[in-house]
């Protein structure tokens, strides 16, 4: 099934790169309020300024095109000035999650080989800096900026960084920006499988800005909006549903820094937000919590939602009590630059909530066994072919084949169906992969770590339904030959050894694990052990 069905309405003076993105928006919705962040309010002209600031101090600090150049930080306004500064200045963003511990950050700067690292000292009691100090060395990590915190001897300020900018001309990096092409890597998102090891996705300019024009327009993001990004910048939905989306569209960008429901509420009022997207949990939370009467939501407009079952009630009252006019849904994976497929406006609840929707323009979906189509209605894996889909793994082209095929296919691992209509449900993960509250969790990643605890003998992980978050994880454990593990004791070392979506919920401790006659491990029975509460 295609998204020819769609009228892609591409139009052809629409810029391919992100940098001519960010000129087109300084210039279409020059006056439009861009950027909302504490007393910072800045005009879409006034973004592209800053953008540029920030791209001759990175090209200043010695950066060429193609270096990769990271970010580990929150949802901040540096976060969005440096990945487009990176993007002007002919370099690739390579964006890291800020809940990762030292080593997980130094192994994707390492794999990555980044130049510089741009970060804080301060966010939730974690100093980034001393977290990967104390971490493995990243011999191609020259120089690290500390955005916002305290500056330890071995980083540079974020004053000190800007001041490198200041004998660039800025026809040097109008020239870097103007060099790039459609097919140029503009980001390497990280993201795992079932060998537990993170793989780059190199993914393009032209396929960011074609896949985010449509998936604004389809789902009606438009100049005036008001846009509460709860979702990570790190994330591709962050990064390209949010930054990326905002500035096709002249949505004015609210980066929020950490989700709790009364802070979220309280923006939402004070900001008029319009345009409030994110997983189930957080509309979930949202409508279940108590004080709810107490704040003036009427302001919401627009929700896009998806990553985990979608109940049809959470849907209606999203409608009636939330007064959101548009609920959508979508499933996309980061190998497919994050989208594709997407619901329609005017789809019914029910098609909301139980589908992901059709492929975008000019991406075609297919379900398949074997290599065979399955009728309509039957099962098989999800299959994905486009414009949309990654150049490849970073370095790993073993990867790479084993992801795509010769015929461009990529094998997304996760198991669905397609109806009359070519609307797609997601019904199963091949790969095991569950999703907490919007983040996609790797069960051999897991057990990796969890394996390197000097009382686990063996694990294995399962995803189980969870009300709030959609899914969480449950561990059976075999604790190694005269070793005791206790569970509480064990899921402590697991919060600090990990990040914390990435921590069972529940960690049961077994004699064996459930194995075939190949001696593979039976998750199955572990997830119906798991939801049943371990009968």
């Amino acid at each position: 099934m295609t998204g020819d069905n769609w009228s892609e309405a591409l139009p052809g003076e629409l810029p391919l790169t992100v940098p001519a993105i960010v000129e087109r928006a300084a210039e279409r919705y020059a006056s439009l309020e861009g950027l909302v962040e504490g007393d910072l309010r800045i005009t879409f002209a006034e973004i592209a300024s800053r953008v540029d600031v920030a791209a001759r101090a990175i090209v200043g600090s010695g950066v060429v095109t193609g270096d990769r150049v990271a970010i580990w930080a929150p949802n901040i306004s540096e976060w969005l000035f440096v990945a487009l500064g990176v993007y002007r200045a002919g370099a690739v963003l390579v964006p890291l999650n800020t809940r990762y511990k030292g080593e997980e950050a130094a192994y994707i700067l390492r794999t990555s080989g980044a130049r510089m690292l741009f970060t804080v000292t301060d966010f939730l009691d974690s100093d980034y800096v001393e977290l990967l100090r104390l971490a493995s060395d990243v011999p191609s990590l020259q120089e690290t900026v500390v955005m916002r915190g305290d500056v330890p001897s071995n980083a540079i300020s974020w004053t000190t960084f800007l001041d490198r900018g200041v004998d660039i001309d800025p026809s040097v990096t109008a020239a870097r920006a103007a060099e790039l092409g459609p097919d140029d890597v503009c980001d390497i998102l990280f993201t795992s499988g079932t060998t537990g090891a993170p793989k780059g996705a190199m993914l393009t300019h032209g396929a960011t800005v074609r896949a985010f024009d449509a998936w604004s327009r389809v789902v009606g993001l438009r100049d005036g909006d008001r846009y509460l990004i709860v979702n990570p910048f790190f994330h591709a939905f962050g990064l390209k549903a949010g930054i990326v989306a905002s500035l096709l569209s002249g949505a004015t960008m609210v980066p929020h820094l950490v989700f709790d429901v009364p802070s979220v509420m309280k923006r939402i009022v004070e900001e008029r937000i319009t345009m409030l997207p994110g997983p189930p949990a957080i509309y979930q939370t949202i409508l279940d919590h108590p004080a709810l009467q107490d704040f003036d939501l009427s302001s919401l407009r627009l929700a896009v939602t998806g990553a985990a079952t979608v109940p049809v009630e959470m849907i209606r009252r999203m409608r009636s009590e939330l007064a959101f006019e548009t609920v959508v849904t979508a499933y996309g994976l980061t190998e497919a630059t994050g989208i594709v497929t997407v619901c329609h406006h005017d789809d019914d609840p029910e098609t909301i909530a139980t589908t992901a929707g059709c492929a975008i323009p000019g991406v075609e979906v297919r379900v398949a066994t074997d290599g065979v189509d399955a009728d309509v209605g039957n099962p098989g894996e999800v299959l994905v072919r486009g414009y949309n889909l990654m150049l490849g793994f970073f370095e790993n082209p073993a990867a790479t084949a084993a992801a795509i095929d010769e015929q461009g296919w990529l094998h997304t691992g996760d198991i669905g169906v397609l109806d009359e209509r070519g609307y797609l449900k997601i019904t199963d993960r091949m790969k095991d992969m569950f999703i907490v509250g919007g983040f996609n969790a790797y069960p051999a990643e897991i057990e990796n770590l969890m394996m390197s605890h000097s009382a686990v003998g063996q694990v294995a992980v399962v995803g189980i339904p969870d009300h709030r978050m959609g899914e969480v994880g449950v561990a059976y454990v075999v604790p190694r030959t005269d070793a005791a593990i206790a569970p509480d004791e064990l899921i402590a070392w697991c919060r600090e050894n990990m990040a914390n979506y990435k921590v069972p919920r529940r960690i049961e401790v077994v004699d064996a694990l459930p194995l075939n006659a190949s001696g593979k491990v039976l998750k199955f029975v572990l997830r119906d052990r798991a939801t049943n509460g371990g009968q």
